[in-house]
């Protein structure tokens, strides 16, 4: 396929989504790095190895889980013009991503409440590593709660239609990929 082709428009919306997946792979490596080198920290002497990850953090992995489902409802009501339908999904999916950092929170209280801490004499490798895995992913779905509210704004202002939508599919890519950073993240700690 020849790149140079095609209006403005086109080439616009390919170099918009061929930067989005440059990012998403950076940040895959950037989480690769941090998985790896929590296996290798694995066998230091110093490490928990019958540690069990919160159960908020399993609730939490369902509702990030239902909050790409309700953005792919929400996409496929654009798609048929049925915007009310669209606005109603796009909100359940803003509430749903802010209830996942709750629920991310409430399983930080629930670590610190065993008696570990990111730092300090209560701290140890192992919580050290789960802090920091969970409080970056955190960001990441504080920046796609930004551009869900980007996407909510401009779908207010009627800037979607059925044919032309390249902002919502950017948000939605990268929602999807925080999902299922957080599916992996979630697995390996839970079994590693």
């Amino acid at each position: 396929m020849d790149l140079t082709q095609g209006t403005l428009e086109e080439k616009h919306s390919r170099a918009k989504k061929m930067m989005l997946w440059f990012g998403i792979i950076s940040l895959v490596m950037s989480f690769a790095g941090w998985t790896s080198a929590f296996v290798v920290s694995s066998s230091r002497p110093d490490w928990l190895h019958d540690f069990q990850l919160p159960n908020a953090f399993i609730t939490s992995t369902i509702v990030i889980v239902l909050s790409s489902i309700t953005f792919i409802l929400a996409k496929r009501a654009l798609k048929k013009n049925q915007r009310q339908q669209t606005t109603v999904l796009l909100f359940v999916t803003l509430i749903l991503g802010i209830v996942f950092i709750v629920f991310q929170f409430q399983g930080f209280q629930q670590i610190i409440d065993l008696g570990y801490n990111f730092t300090g004499p209560t701290s140890n490798v192992t919580m050290s590593y789960i802090y920091l895995i969970a409080v970056v992913h955190i960001l990441h779905v504080v920046v796609g709660l930004i551009s869900l509210l980007v996407v909510i704004y401009n779908h207010f202002k009627q800037k979607y239609q059925p044919t032309k939508m390249l902002g919502f599919e950017l948000s939605a890519t990268f929602w999807h990929f925080v999902d299922l950073l957080w599916l992996y993240l979630f697995l390996f700690l839970y079994f590693v």
